[in-house]
């Protein structure tokens, strides 16, 4: 068995505290000793992994948090459910290890867990795509369910399949392009196409 990993959870939100708490208790090799708000509450004993919150109520930044741990030796998971790509952004230029979303099963999740711990970077296309983003990119501030809308609309997916899968109506998929399109234009990022959305999608990381 490889070593036990000991581990802190930065994280606001005292439910999403305790799913992660149940989903990583029966890892016998990893060690959740901290769940706590801020950076500032985590522990001074030695750990193998902090895993972050991107968006905390204090109104600190990804970046400055990413900073704080790193300076200790600590490795930084980022684990999230924001959409915003300028945080993305920032928690990736700052020496972050890897992303991983609350959404993600508990196996990648764990998976994440034990390569961060271990020094390695959990490499996704979105956080591959995160540290290469131009800078002058606008963000279009599209929902989640428009990010979901886009990715398979981009793809090449059909409105009615789009539907099918999300389980809504052709004519709210309709309505979701349309909104979609508003918002990148308003954003000063060409959208009128489809050929337009799919280069969007890849911008923003929602396609590899």
């Amino acid at each position: 068995m490889s070593q036990c990993k000991t581990i802190a959870l930065v994280e606001d939100h005292a439910l999403i505290s305790m799913g992660f708490s149940d989903l990583v208790s029966p890892a016998d090799d990893i060690d959740l000793v901290a769940c706590v708000t801020t950076v500032a509450d985590l522990p001074e004993s030695a750990l193998d992994l902090v895993v972050l919150d991107l968006r905390l109520a204090d109104g600190s930044s990804p970046d400055s948090n990413v900073a704080t741990i790193l300076a200790r030796s600590i490795p930084v998971l980022i684990y999230t459910g924001a959409e915003d790509r300028e945080l993305i952004q920032s928690a990736a230029r700052s020496g972050a290890s890897g992303l991983v979303r609350k959404s993600a099963p508990p196996e990648e999740l764990l998976d994440a867990i034990r390569v961060a711990a271990d020094g390695g970077s959990v490499f996704t296309t979105e956080w591959a795509a995160a540290i290469d983003a131009d800078d002058d990119l606008v963000d279009a501030g599209l929902s989640d369910r428009e990010m979901e809308v886009l990715a398979m609309y981009a793809a090449g997916e059909t409105a009615q399949t789009v539907a099918h899968v999300l389980g809504i109506s052709r004519a709210t998929v309709s309505d979701y392009v349309a909104r979609i399109r508003r918002k990148y234009t308003d954003a000063g990022r060409e959208a009128s196409s489809r050929v337009d959305l799919y280069r969007r999608a890849r911008e923003d990381g929602l396609l590899e």
